[in-house]
């Protein structure tokens, strides 16, 4: 998994790319959301688009940042949802705990 990250109007935007998978994926996000805590951006917009893959590790791994994220006062959001994302969210109903968007000036509004 590869991430680069831009801020706007106070948001960290994290376009991830590549696989979200069990043994390096899930701990690389991990570590770029807790980069970004310690940085002092707590308000966190996670765009999807360019990955690829996720596993039920992944999918973990992005609650236990959107708690991580929440117990420090923050917010995460989602943006770029790829389809597969989408219907493993709407699934196992974690789509209720996320607030997901299309479009980013929409979702940096929202904070």
């Amino acid at each position: 998994m590869k991430s680069s990250t831009h801020t706007v109007d106070g948001v960290e935007v994290i376009k991830l790319e590549g696989k979200i998978t069990i043994g390096s994926g899930d701990s690389q996000l991990r570590e770029v959301i807790t980069n970004a805590l310690n940085q002092g951006h707590n308000n966190l917009l996670l765009d999807m688009g360019g990955v690829t893959t996720i596993d039920s590790s992944g999918i973990g791994e992005l609650v236990g940042s959107y708690t991580t994220v929440a117990n420090r006062g923050g917010k995460l959001k989602l943006l770029h949802l790829p389809a597969k994302l989408n219907e493993l969210l709407h699934v196992t109903q974690l789509i209720t705990v996320f607030e997901v968007y299309e479009n980013e000036p929409e979702a940096i509004k929202s904070f």
